[in-house]
């Protein structure tokens, strides 16, 4: 199960409230001194929310790892040193299916459905005042970035949001706010448990025999 939408409409917490076993997308960011990091147009600002910033590559070979064997190597990333700090584990245990999160889940929608792993795709939009204000409180609550730069970011994103919802779209991930998406996760959860064979009762956070999708 992919898991997109734009910073700050609240992935995470959404894929904490599922119940299922979560992927971090954002750990598999380049790190800030990788030459291939793309910048802010007009300005020497990286480009976080431009997906040249995230190693799609890396984090399709872990969601496929994790679908045939359960378990899969990971990536620690810390966004505020813009630096990977270690390594982790993410065990899916026996669960029907998994959530991969991230701001760019939706670019790996079709590699994700070609290689027969994808249970469902969802973008979730809250509204741009909305997001840009849960945005700002989290990032400044953790200290993602220097207050200038959230500020200039926040309101880069806030014009852009629609145009970012419509391109999650376009790549394939289905448009919803968080009621929708918690009964979508738990209809896929249902028919990765019968596709499965699992019994029909909570999903612990380790993960899938052959999860049909992510």
């Amino acid at each position: 199960m992919l898991l997109c939408g734009p910073s700050g409409s609240g992935k995470s917490l959404l894929a904490a409230r599922s119940g299922l076993p979560v992927l971090r997308l954002d750990d598999f960011y380049k790190e800030g001194d990788d030459p291939t990091l793309p910048l802010v147009a007009g300005s020497s600002d990286i480009d976080w929310d431009h997906p040249g910033s995230w190693d799609a590559d890396t984090a399709v070979a872990a969601i496929d790892r994790l679908c045939r064997t359960r378990r899969t190597q990971v990536p620690v990333y810390d966004i505020s040193l813009s630096a990977r700090t270690g390594e982790g584990t993410v065990d899916i245990g026996a669960a029907p299916l998994f959530i991969a999160e991230g701001i760019f889940a939706a670019e790996i929608v079709t590699r994700c459905r070609e290689l027969g792993l994808l249970a469902d795709a969802l973008c979730l939009s809250r509204g741009p005042v909305t997001t840009f204000r849960r945005r700002f409180l989290r990032d400044l609550k953790e200290g993602r970035k220097s207050v200038p730069f959230l500020l200039r970011r926040g309101w880069r994103l806030m014009r852009l949001e629609r145009s970012i919802v419509s391109r999650q779209t376009a790549l394939g991930a289905h448009a919803c706010d968080r009621d929708e998406a918690l009964d979508r996760l738990a209809a896929a959860a249902v028919g990765g448990r019968a596709a499965t064979g699992a019994p029909d009762a909570p999903v612990a956070p380790v993960a899938s025999a052959r999860p049909t999708a992510r």
